[in-house]
């Protein structure tokens, strides 16, 4: 059975549950109160973190009788307090508490990270809480901003010893993105990383990425498309390959009714 949180609520169930009209939630959303996830066709999609926080924005509403910015306030604030408490699901919150210990060690808000690299302080505050929520080209740029690497955010802490890793017995990322699950293929601090992707029916990238290096791609099953600089699509099934620069600006799209497996090799490690 799924974690509660990896639940997707649509607009209907969302307000139902928070007790208000599904034009109250897309009126807080262009409040920048609350933004939901996107599904891959772009329909909105509420977590379970995101429930909690429509009450919270209700009770601010209707108790307090708050104004929208006094509620973001409000909010950012509780957000803050957060920072003390560790967050249900253990490890599943790695990237999140890695995350918030950054932006502190620097010394900046919500607001000023999330205005730099482009989203809501209310998105970056959701990921910082429950390490879920962002596409994974948003999670990319969020690790570019402090100046390190989507690998060292998910799994190159608490390294194994040895070379070899048994089929099987991968450590896998906490799952960041929906519908991407990533396996660790070699341990160590090495010149490449190696991983196995596994990509659920109609996982994307949302959006294109790029940092320095190389990569190679092959595909043991599905299907998947690759686009780099926006306009030279790759059509990769079974067997295929594919190898390209980093640097330039590349997405993917599972094509597959069915999971897509691949092999994703970079180097130097700067994914």
């Amino acid at each position: 059975m799924s974690d509660e949180s990896e639940v997707r609520y649509k607009v209907a169930e969302a307000a139902r549950l928070a007790g208000v009209s599904a034009s109250t939630l897309r009126l807080w959303e262009s409040q920048q109160l609350v933004v939901p996830v996107r599904s891959p066709s772009g329909h909105r999609q509420y977590l379970a973190s995101d429930i909690a926080r429509l009450r919270r924005i209700a009770w601010y509403r209707a108790e307090r009788g708050l104004n929208p910015a006094a509620i973001r306030e409000a909010l950012l604030t509780e957000d803050e307090g957060d920072a003390a408490t560790p967050a249900p699901g253990g490890e599943t919150n790695t990237i999140g508490r890695k995350l918030r210990a950054l932006r502190h060690a620097r010394g900046l808000t919500l607001e000023q990270v999330a205005g730099d690299v482009g989203i809501t302080a209310s998105v970056l505050s959701t990921l910082e809480r429950t390490s879920q929520g962002v596409s994974f080209a948003v999670l990319h740029a969020i690790a570019a901003f402090f100046d390190t690497t989507v690998s060292s955010l998910s799994g190159d802490d608490g390294l194994r010893d040895g070379s070899m890793v048994k089929s099987g017995e991968w450590r896998t990322w906490p799952q960041t993105t929906p519908g991407l699950t990533v396996q660790i293929l070699a341990e160590g601090r090495n010149q490449m990383d190696c991983h196995r992707f596994v990509l659920a029916p109609g996982a994307s990238s949302e959006g294109a990425y790029r940092h320095e290096g190389e990569e190679f791609i092959h595909v043991l099953s599905g299907r998947i498309e690759i686009i780099l600089d926006g306009q030279e699509f790759h059509d990769l099934q079974p067997g295929d390959s594919l190898y390209f620069e980093s640097r330039r600006h590349h997405a993917w799209t599972n094509r597959h009714d069915g999971e897509t497996v691949l092999l994703w090799i970079n180097t130097p490690p700067t994914f």
